[in-house]
């Protein structure tokens, strides 16, 4: 594909599609894919690393308009506004992919799986990360797990209790933690203390003596220094135990501050990076490879940005979840496919752009030159056979209006606590008024009804108004 289309039936344009553009609706609508056995295949390709990263992250696929596709839910869109609001209705994913150290922007993505609007983010990550893990060769290192602050450290500590790996999630400036509390004094009565001192990240004076510091030299960040503080925990608001009033657990981990002298893009001051960090307890912290590896997280955003942009994930338009998910796994297969050719691609570079060695090229680049390598490989499909002319609908049949879905909203995971007003002076108080006569129950109407068409006195020159639902019979 040498550049970007802008609808699907533009894809049948290319020389190497043989069909016509009709049946690129029919495999998104009645297709199969695989999912297992791609997973297997993109896992079984990754590169080597000691140790295995992988970054976690969630993307929109934007329906805005599309109500008749259901399993839309409220996201969060970095350019889109709706009502003034950074939330549009869409098809939420959730990415894994493998990061490397080097510096450019290739990554390798293994899952991909649709989040309903009703999921917790943090329950689905962790069912993908085992699932990830099944497939990982065993005996190997311990791969680590980046997270961005939308999620939750305790909860994706918790869930992973039972697995080998690290989790390394971003944490917001104004979190705080505690330490194990001070043991007992003899013969002291009353309730265990579960929570000791508090460590606040935005008041240095509640920070302890660190039990880690690295100091070191980077050519992109200038000086850099990590701190780390181990045994702390949060009070866990979100355990498989709320609302049985039994105690909350405590899920210990690792508090990382980072802090660099510069940032490569200059244009900003740089801000204190906040991590927590949980492993094996054979695992030891690797202050370096910790703050490292959050740096190259935002690799995955380079690589979904590059799928929509390029190749076009988000462009087509299907109405049903399934379709969405097909085309996904494809566009995953794709990107599988230009990372395996990139050190055997021409470099088919642009003539204002600089030429770079071999194995060193951008994913636009590889891109651009894949085509020259597709056609001296061939293509594994077989020749399509003419199948005659489709007889179309049937005459006088009519479908119908399609069904309409909205978009679904998540519930608030913790209702609103209304604090009771109180009582005003008794000469403001409000006088009890008896109901008035012509109730919901006088008037015939049913109970539960809009309180627009509820029956509402209306005073007009004087003379009282029959309530709404008389006026509805009167002038019907």
């Amino acid at each position: 594909m040498r550049q970007t289309f802008s609808a699907l039936p533009r894809l049948s344009l290319e020389p190497v599609h043989q069909r016509g553009w009709g049946s690129l609706y029919d495999a998104l609508a009645n297709g199969r894919v695989e999912v297992e056995r791609l997973r297997d295949l993109l896992v079984n390709s990754l590169p080597d690393a000691d140790p295995l990263v992988f970054a976690v992250d969630v993307t929109t696929w934007p329906r805005c308009d599309a109500e008749c596709s259901p399993a839309r839910g409220y996201d969060y869109h970095p350019s889109r506004h709706s009502a003034g609001q950074p939330i549009i209705a869409g098809w939420a994913y959730q990415w894994i992919c493998q990061l490397g150290f080097e510096r450019d922007s290739w990554t390798a993505p293994v899952d991909a799986a649709r989040l309903h609007p009703l999921d917790d983010t943090d329950q689905q990550a962790a069912v993908q990360v085992r699932a990830l893990l099944g497939r990982l060769p065993a005996g190997g290192p311990v791969p680590w797990l980046v997270f961005d602050a939308g999620y939750d450290s305790a909860q994706l500590t918790l869930d992973l209790a039972a697995e080998r790996v690290a989790v390394l999630v971003r944490r917001r400036s104004d979190r705080c933690f505690y330490a194990d509390p001070p043991p007992r004094a003899p013969g002291s009565t009353g309730r265990p203390r579960r929570h000791g001192a508090k460590f606040n990240c935005a008041d240095p004076t509640t920070w302890p003596t660190p039990t880690a510091t690295l100091v070191l030299k980077d050519d992109q960040y200038g000086t850099v220094t990590v701190q780390a503080w181990s045994g702390l925990h949060p009070k866990q608001q979100r355990h498989p135990g709320h609302g049985t009033r039994g105690p909350r657990p405590i899920v210990r981990g690792t508090i990382l501050r980072v802090r660099v002298e510069r940032v490569p893009a200059k244009t900003r001051p740089p801000k204190v990076l906040w991590l927590w960090w949980a492993g094996p307890a054979d695992l030891e912290l690797d202050l370096d490879l910790a703050w490292r590896a959050y740096i190259r997280r935002f690799d995955l955003e380079h690589t979904v940005r590059f799928a929509k942009q390029t190749l076009g994930w988000t462009i087509p338009r299907p109405r049903h979840p399934a379709q969405a998910d097909r085309w996904t796994w494809l566009v995953l297969a794709c990107y599988a496919q230009l990372r395996l050719a990139r050190a055997v691609v021409a470099d088919a570079r642009l003539p204002w752009e600089r030429p770079r060695p071999p194995g060193r090229l951008s994913p636009v680049r590889v891109c651009r030159g894949f085509p020259r390598l597709l056609v001296r490989l061939g293509s594994p499909a077989c020749t399509p056979k003419p199948a005659g002319r489709s007889p179309g609908r049937p005459k006088g049949s009519r479908c119908g209006p399609a069904t309409r879905y909205p978009a679904i909203k998540k519930p608030p995971r913790r209702p609103a606590r209304r604090r009771p007003r109180p009582p005003g002076p008794p000469d403001r108080q409000r006088s009890t008024r008896p109901p008035p006569t012509g109730s919901a129950a006088d008037s015939g109407m049913p109970a539960g009804l809009n309180h627009k068409l509820s029956p509402i006195r209306v005073s007009v020159r004087g003379e009282i108004m029959s309530t709404a639902g008389d006026l509805l019979v009167a002038f019907g």
